[in-house]
């Protein structure tokens, strides 16, 4: 069987978690990584037995590569993501696409004009929890929603943003708490929710962090045009990441996500759960426990797509829709 032939760019702290499946799929074989850091750079070309390039241009031109992972700093993944697809690979970016909105729609576009498919990564779609509730969602059986809320309460200190020469400014990362740690939540609400965001008021600054421009707090309200209100509340200053809330007040019931964690209580009195599979395990190094096992699943549902000639389920149109929703965030500042 031919293996699709990856690049990853980027190797930085979620570089494993696309490096390890990768590396160890049956259809996937990792020839080329890069960074422009070149310690960092030569320690996982030597621990993954591929070659390194400290030019993305250089590796594209190079290897023939079927294939082009990004786990870059956020203003990175438009150009790159175009330039890569332009040159005959399909795409899979971290989040987020962009940090301009034109840039990822310029992204879908290249992506339909090429051929080429482009998938972002939204990993906590694939938990059982979320997958629970949007299901339940999807049957009907809880109605229409009503009200939601969500809420994202972590800590990011000094240190975080001061190791960093591209976190906590505008021009890279593209905003704080919202863009970086609370658009996963973000996301799995307007999934949820699924209809179009029509009115936005939304409240964005800077409480904790002096050293940083960007927020530390986002708060607003959403409307959708199905009728549903929807509320959010981001920090980073907390002191410890504490368990991500979403709730959705429905017609039939209440469907609650706490963590990876899903709760659906039923006005008639039924009830269903779902969290993490305990027999689920990963062991990719020295990452944080919380990013689970859906990295993987997601990873392998995008090559699943591309052996099957679909869409994956999160390609670059269906992201863009929570990239047009972050954006629109921001504009309220």
């Amino acid at each position: 069987m031919k293996k699709f032939r990856v690049g990853i760019i980027g190797c930085g702290n979620i570089f494993p978690m696309h490096a390890y499946p990768v590396a160890h799929g049956e259809r996937t074989e990792l020839v080329a990584v890069c960074d422009v850091k070149e310690d960092r750079l030569r320690e996982k070309a030597e621990a993954f037995g591929c070659r390194g390039y400290t030019d993305y241009r250089e590796m594209l031109e190079k290897e023939s590569l079927d294939v082009v992972h990004l786990c870059t700093p956020h203003h990175l993944h438009a150009p790159m993501a175009i330039r890569a697809m332009e040159m005959g690979c399909h795409v899979l970016t971290e989040k987020p696409m962009a940090i301009r909105l034109e840039d990822a729609e310029a992204m879908v576009e290249t992506a339909r004009r090429t051929g080429k498919t482009l998938g972002v990564i939204f990993q906590n779609r694939y938990n059982p929890g979320s997958v629970l509730i949007k299901e339940t969602l999807e049957s009907g059986a809880l109605g229409k929603v009503r009200t939601a809320r969500a809420m994202v309460t972590w800590d990011r200190s000094d240190e975080y943003y001061s190791k960093s020469d591209w976190k906590g400014t505008w021009e890279m990362e593209g905003g704080g708490v919202l863009i970086d740690q609370a658009i996963h939540t973000m996301d799995l609400m307007r999934w949820f929710i699924d209809a179009p965001i029509t009115k936005i008021f939304a409240n964005l600054s800077n409480r904790a962090h002096d050293r940083i421009e960007v927020e530390d707090v986002a708060e607003g309200v959403l409307h959708f045009e199905n009728g549903a209100v929807a509320g959010f509340y981001a920090i980073n200053y907390y002191g410890y990441d504490a368990p991500v809330e979403i709730e959705l007040v429905c017609e039939k019931g209440i469907a609650k996500l706490v963590a990876d964690n899903a709760t659906v209580d039923f006005g008639d009195g039924r009830k269903l759960e779902a969290g993490p599979n305990p027999h689920e395990s990963f062991s990719y190094g020295n990452v944080k426990s919380y990013w689970g096992v859906s990295h993987v699943k997601q990873i392998g549902e995008f090559y699943d797509a591309l052996e099957q000639g679909r869409k994956p389920a999160v390609d670059g149109g269906e992201a863009l829709k929570t990239q047009r929703m972050i954006c629109g965030i921001y504009d309220q500042r």
